[in-house]
């Protein structure tokens, strides 16, 4: 009898329903009872189990209810410390605040294995199980979720002589309930093919013509997974979004896989066109079109990436990394031999660059010792204007022109290293301007256009060196957008402040 092929059973061609049925019962005839227990994945739950359990938890050892931990700032907590062979399978947590972005970026999670003096995963413990910028929200995967306040991760953890879990508090805010449950399978021996589990975060701000890196190593291992949180400094585009996923393995001068666009990378696509999900493998958990903020996963779980001598991962920003000043946050998840290549040191300003609202430096105090080569300076209050502006008013440099310059003392507590972030203004009939540091350029250029008034937010200019005292700010007007043609006084400049923010060198 013939098989009509756009026959379907439960929507599934007949063909292969019956293709599939043909060869697990081959597999059954050749495999005998053992390979039917195993088929699901409840198949096999019935069979025993080797090895035994060590459970890690917060519980009271009184007996009483106060099932917690308090962490002050700058205390570390340890919430395993195993002797002997092991894998980590399950681990809970939940934290009171609750939703406090800073506890969720300064609380830093840190795994040893086998008595390691550098750890193989040190990551914020909000980014650890999945979700960026400080969020505490409700989502769903395979290997990591929140769910009804919540913490969980199942990646497999593995270890042959000891491991060690610990958090420190990195921030200013007390914890004053850290409840925690660790389960560990024991063995008496691990596969020797068994990896070690590593994560690891980065955080950076896009440079034109540079891409991002989430992860670069060396040794013997497997990618198993992406979180990457990513918001620019002016909301509300999405092209950042352009660039492609390079990956070079064991020292490839050429990217041996190139991707087309980095939601096409986490499963997605038309930048996130239907907005937030989760799935087992891939999913965006935030998409927030007024600040054009993107949360995203991907986890190689049925492909993992596999590496023999090294590995790095890359990604553009925009079509040709052209779009500089976005907040990359990463977390690379992967399985590898040791030793493992040196974490980059932590960043000392953990907070995502959303959460810095307002400048520490008042531009419109600063109007007396300022002083412009063509114009003339001005302090503007802003109360009239939709937006905020810090102190309610701006430094306004008015009837300037290319080429001009204003200069503004910028004082620093202590000499060293730090990152420049202004706030400025955007207008219709508002300049384009350069910075520059005690007479060399820093940063990217500003564009004051805009055709509302409003208020920049955060623009970073980078890492700078600054002496001890008093150094020279100078803000060069280069010119005027096009789209500001219509209007003869194209070159107004609004300064809101400026923010310093301590760096390691």
């Amino acid at each position: 009898m013939a098989i009509e092929k756009n026959t379907n059973i439960a929507g599934y061609p007949l063909l292969s329903l019956l293709a599939t049925t043909f060869f697990t019962l081959f597999l059954l005839s050749v495999s005998g009872p053992a390979r039917a227990q195993s088929l699901g994945p409840l198949g096999d739950l019935h069979l025993a189990r080797e090895g035994g359990l060590a459970h890690y938890s917060s519980y009271d050892p009184t007996g009483g209810n106060n099932d917690r931990r308090p962490i002050a700032p700058g205390e570390t907590l340890v919430l395993a410390d195993h002797e002997g062979a092991g894998v980590v399978r399950r681990w809970w947590i939940t934290i009171a605040p609750r939703g406090e972005a800073e506890i969720l970026r300064h609380l830093i999670v840190r795994c040893y294995w086998d008595e390691e003096e550098e750890p193989s995963v040190e990551v914020p413990v909000g980014d650890f199980f999945g979700m960026g910028f400080g969020e505490w929200k409700d989502y769903i995967s395979l290997p990591l979720n929140m769910t009804s306040g919540g913490y969980n991760a199942y990646w497999p953890m593995p270890f042959r002589r000891s491991a060690r879990i610990t958090v420190e508090n990195t921030g200013t805010i007390p914890i004053e309930s850290f409840y925690y449950n660790i389960d560990i399978r024991t063995y008496d021996q691990l596969p020797d093919e068994s990896l070690y589990f590593h994560a690891q975060y980065r955080q950076e701000r896009t440079r034109a013509g540079e891409p991002v890196t989430i992860l670069e190593t060396r040794g013997r291992g497997h990618y198993v997974g992406t979180l990457l949180s990513m918001q620019p400094e002016r909301g509300r585009a999405y092209s950042y979004l352009e660039g492609d996923e390079q990956i070079f393995v064991d020292g490839e001068k050429t990217p041996g896989i190139i991707g087309t666009g980095t939601e096409d990378y986490f499963s997605s696509g038309w930048y996130y066109i239907t907005g937030e999900y989760s799935a087992p493998y891939h999913g965006v958990t935030i998409k927030d079109d007024e600040r054009g903020r993107i949360n995203t996963y991907r986890w190689h779980i049925e492909d993992p990436i596999p590496f023999r001598e090294s590995f790095r991962f890359q990604i553009e920003h925009g079509g040709t990394n052209d779009t500089p000043g976005v907040e990359y946050s990463s977390v690379a998840f992967w399985y590898q031999t040791h030793p493992h290549a040196a974490f980059p040191p932590l960043p000392e300003q953990l907070m995502p660059f959303a959460a810095i609202t307002a400048p520490s430096i008042e531009a419109e105090a600063l109007l007396e010792p300022a002083t412009a080569t063509k114009g003339s300076l001005r302090v503007q209050q802003m109360g009239g204007f939709k937006g905020e502006w810090s102190g309610g008013a701006q430094l306004w440099w008015v009837e300037a022109e290319p080429g001009a310059r204003l200069s503004i003392p910028l004082e620093a507590a202590e000499a060293g290293t730090y990152e420049l972030i202004g706030f400025f203004t955007r207008a219709q009939d508002y300049g384009i301007v350069r910075l520059l540091l005690n007479g060399q350029p820093v940063g990217d250029l500003v564009d004051g256009y805009s055709p509302n008034v409003e208020p920049s937010g955060p623009i970073s200019f980078g890492r700078v060196e600054l002496k001890k005292g008093a150094n020279e700010l100078e803000v060069e007007l280069l010119g005027k957008d096009a789209r500001s043609a219509g209007y003869s006084n194209g070159y107004l400049v609004g300064i809101d402040g400026f923010l310093l923010v301590p760096r390691s060198s």
